[in-house]
Formats: structure tokens, sequence, C-alpha cells
């Protein structure tokens, strides 16, 4: 069955979230965060062979906190995950974290890219990304820019820029499910020839260019990487990683949300090819926004379904909308 996507066709077609991004063109690297008007419950599943994270541990079904205050997706490979720090001063300033006797901690999960070798000035004095992590939770808001912005500011995929993704859909029932992703993958996302997304058969209203799947077939393998090219074989293959957040507002359990990112990660397979491999870190955050009692196995099945398809359309969004600057060491797909 085919479905609408919600008012933006964003993660945060989902009531009360919001996202913010920051970036710094000279660097060519940013943060992007998920915020809500108050706590919300998330895990967190990994695919990849080379995450960076920060906080995931406690996103495991066994463990005792069952929501966090916000999620982080970065830039900056290990140096940001210094941009949850930034959020989590925000979040502090606001009174917001968990509470342990008189004092809140602020829960901030993260996640990061490697974009350190992508054209821009990473010759700092002072680690900057809990700058931008700060910025980008101040400026947090229902609507947000993707592409080249935030974590996806300056994100390869192998043979376009890589970018910021999000899409958003409605099931019949009224439950929204959205995706946010940062693109920065070792696979491609588009088949032989770089016109048609893997993730074609997912796409609404022309979101990606409407050109429809490949008609070839008997694809093994995308072309050669043009970011191993430019970037040199060994540097590349320690640079790349796909992390996505998929939300929903149906009351999901923490255990429910984990699969949920599980199930979300045969989207990023479907649009990205190939997909974890032990040279990238690919996560998928699972979160619902809904405390009240959790929903049946079949009514989630159709959720779950819906958020691999959704991070498959973000997946092919942030790409199609990546805007060029001079310093890219490869095209961006338009």
């Amino acid at each position: 069955m085919t479905y609408a996507p919600g008012l933006r066709n964003l993660i945060t077609d989902i009531a009360n979230l919001r996202v913010g991004n920051a970036q710094d063109h000279h660097l060519k690297s940013g943060s992007t965060v998920l915020v809500a008007d108050k706590p919300f419950t998330a895990s967190v599943h990994v695919m990849g062979g080379a995450p960076g994270t920060r906080e995931t541990d406690l996103l495991a079904p066994d463990k005792t906190v069952q929501q966090v205050d916000a999620l982080v997706l970065s830039g900056g490979s290990a140096f940001g995950l210094d941009a949850c720090s930034g959020v989590a001063a925000g979040l502090r300033d606001k009174g917001r974290g968990f509470a342990v006797g008189d004092v809140t901690v602020p829960i901030v999960p993260g996640a990061i890219v490697f974009d350190l070798i992508n054209g821009g000035d990473k010759d700092w004095d002072a680690n900057p990304y809990a700058a931008l992590g700060r910025a980008a939770f101040d400026t947090a808001a229902d609507d947000f820019a993707i592409g080249s912005h935030g974590a996806g500011t300056g994100a390869m995929a192998a043979r376009q820029m890589g970018g910021l993704g999000s899409a958003s859909v409605v099931l019949p029932d009224g439950t929204t499910v959205g995706a946010l992703v940062v693109v920065n993958s070792m696979g491609s996302v588009t088949t032989s020839g770089d016109r048609y997304f893997w993730a074609a058969p997912f796409e609404i209203d022309r979101e990606f260019g409407g050109l429809g799947p490949d008609p070839a077939v008997g694809y093994t393998c995308p072309d050669p990487s043009l970011k191993e090219q430019a970037m040199g074989l060994h540097a590349a293959r320690g640079a790349n990683t796909t992390i996505a957040i998929v939300a929903t507002d149906a009351p999901l359990s923490k255990v429910q949300c984990h699969r949920l990112a599980v199930t979300a990660h045969d989207g990023m397979a479907r649009a990205i090819v190939p997909s974890h491999t032990p040279l990238d870190g690919d996560l998928v955050f699972g979160v619902s926004t809904n405390e009240d009692t959790p929903v049946d196995v079949s009514t989630f099945a159709a959720i779950g379904a819906a958020g691999a398809t959704c991070l498959s359309r973000a997946i092919a969004r942030a790409v199609y909308e990546a805007t060029p600057t001079k310093t890219d060491l490869i095209p961006t797909y338009r």
C-alpha cells in the first residue's frame, strides 16, 4: 500500500520533536540534534563494524534508563562526540535531565561520522564540536534544512557527496513514522551510472527526482568508489558510516524501540550497496514519543516496515539535496 508523507516530509512531522543543525563551512562539518518537549523512549542497534558512539550502552533494553533527553548526530569522528556535551549543557540550563537526588543529569546519546578528510580545514586550536552541538540545540525547530547541513555538511557517499536526510509517512490509523539520517557511506546510493537510486521503489511524490527504478537488472556491486579515489584507498577505508534515527508517535516500549531500530536497518540496506561493512559504523536509534500502553505485535509490524522505507527515502533525499562547494572532493548528485 502507498501512504502519504506528513506535512513537512521530515521527522518533525511527529508532534513535539524538533531538529537543530549547526555547521561550519570552513571546517566542512557540523552537528545535528533531535530534541523533544520532554524525555522520550529510545534504543539503538549497531550493524556496522566501526561505530563511534557516546552513551549508547544505556539504550540496551535491559538497562535502567528508559528515556533520553536528546540524540546527537555529528561529524568530526571521535572529536564530534563532544557535540553531545554542548547539547547536555543546553539541557542543563533548562533543568532537563535524569533525576539523581537533587541533581539532574541530561541523557544525550550520540553517534558520529568520519569527515576529517573532506576538503575542510580541520586545523583547529580547540575542539569546535561542543559549540556546534550547543548551537544546534539552541536552534532546534519544527522546520530544518536537509542536504549539506548539520552533520551532513561534509559527508560523502561512495559516488557522490552525502548529506543529511529526512522523510516521514502517515499510516491509515494516523500513526506518524519518520527518519533522520546522515549518509557518509562506503557503499553507493545509486546504481551503476549514478543516475538511479537504489531506494527508488520507495519514493513518494518525486521527493528525490522521480526517475523511478533502474531499468537494468543483474547488479551485484556499484561502480568503483570515487570517494576512495579522492581520499586514497587507505584513508577512505576508515572514513565511512551512516547514522540514523527512526521515530514514531505510536506508544512503544524500550524493547520495541530496539526492534524498530533493528528493522530500520533493512531500509539502510535497500538504499546503500553495500551496507553494514566492517569499515562502516552503521547504526540506527529507535524512538517513541508516546508513553501510553505499547502497541501489539501486529500493529508494531506495520510501524517497523514504515520505519524501514522512511529510512530508505531519507537516505536518497540526503544525497539528492546535497549542494556543491568549491572544496568538495567528489561531485554532488545534481
